[in-house]
């Protein structure tokens, strides 16, 4: 019945189906993290709350999400298998949340999740090449390394972004409407409904993770989110075979990914383990910067909102969709403009000093 609906309802069913359960879920999720102890206590540099907040939140949005998926998506081998590798991932960070598991073996779980969705036929198989007239590359063997390296960047992406409360769960949100959008306008219907499920999912978590948030997702809602989300434009925006929708996914994504990039690249400057928590993130340096909780999740928030606002133009043609993609280019250069001025009237305050 609900498979024969109109699109446009079976987004609207799903996303609400997972709004309502992760909603009515998180209060009894974090009454288990205090009883299993997975709690996050204040005292290291790299965390910001001022008190003990329960984790493992990101077990209502999962089951929020995957009760909104079972109703409302056909069964399908390739997303079986994304399904199979989500669950895996969510074990794995429902023990690293209980009892902080090695970082080899996150990665090597992560990496064999990948693969469960690659075996599937989750998969990228082509590439575009964009000199000239747009081509298009069959991978062939290079198609395993390429979805497994995607995949696990995407777990770790949202993973590495969740420090502030609400950052995660709304750049997830925002993440995933901006992906929905696409997903439709290219006809990957059960992509659609896919992230209709994981944006209803996170906004009925929110409520509860807003600063100052009463409980926190954790690691199993952090990395499955990432994954889910890189899977989804692995399963509907990669396959299309159009130049511009290959960008769709890394603007989409653009703080998380962006993020995870400069903090690889700052460990390994340092010849630090690139695995190594540290507190050099985007939204640490806008705290170290003087910037309240608050003031710094919402001015993510409207940079991720930007990059989204841009991927959606990079799909359409005509003056509208260049009116856009300026707009956006524009408002994201002032923003970086100001973050710099701000940056350095903040150190000449200090040499002053």
């Amino acid at each position: 019945m609900f498979l024969s609906s109109p699109l446009p309802m079976r987004l609207f069913l799903a996303a609400l189906t997972a709004f309502a359960c992760a909603a009515a879920l998180t209060p009894s999720v974090a009454g288990l993290a205090r009883r299993v102890n997975a709690i996050d206590l204040p005292g290291e540099a790299r965390r910001v709350n001022r008190r003990a907040v329960p984790r493992l939140g990101g077990v209502a949005i999962l089951m929020g999400f995957f009760t909104a998926a079972l109703v409302f998506l056909p069964p399908r081998a390739a997303l079986g298998g994304v399904m199979r590798g989500a669950l895996l991932i969510a074990l794995m960070g429902f023990l690293d949340d209980c009892f902080s598991l090695r970082a080899p073996l996150k990665l090597a779980v992560q990496i064999l999740s990948a693969v469960l969705a690659w075996r599937a036929g989750a998969r990228i198989e082509v590439l575009s090449v964009p000199l000239g007239e747009a081509r298009f590359v069959t991978l062939g063997s290079l198609s395993l390394p390429l979805t497994v390296g995607w995949l696990v960047i995407c777990t770790n992406a949202m993973n590495l972004i969740d420090g502030l409360d609400g950052l995660a769960a709304g750049v997830a949100v925002i993440g995933s409407v901006t992906m929905l959008f696409v997903a439709a306008a290219v006809s990957e219907a059960e992509i659609a409904v896919l992230l209709a499920a994981l944006a209803g999912g996170c906004l009925g978590f929110l409520p509860y993770n807003r600063s100052p948030a009463r409980i926190f997702m954790g690691d199993v809602g952090s990395q499955t989110l990432g994954y889910l989300l890189g899977a989804a434009a692995m399963l509907g925006l990669f396959k299309a075979h159009a130049l511009l929708t290959f960008l769709v996914p890394p603007a989409a994504l653009a703080l998380p990914l962006g993020d995870t990039l400069f903090a690889f690249t700052r460990r390994a400057l340092r010849r630090q383990n690139p695995l190594h928590a540290d507190r050099g993130h985007i939204h640490h340096i806008l705290l170290d910067h003087g910037m309240g909780q608050k003031q710094a999740v919402w001015l993510l928030y409207g940079v991720s909102a930007l990059s989204g606002l841009l991927a959606v133009a990079l799909t359409e043609t005509g003056d509208a969709a260049r009116a856009i993609g300026a707009l956006t280019l524009t408002c994201a250069g002032a923003t970086a403009c100001a973050l710099i001025r701000k940056r350095t009237l903040a150190r000449r305050r200090r040499s002053a000093s």
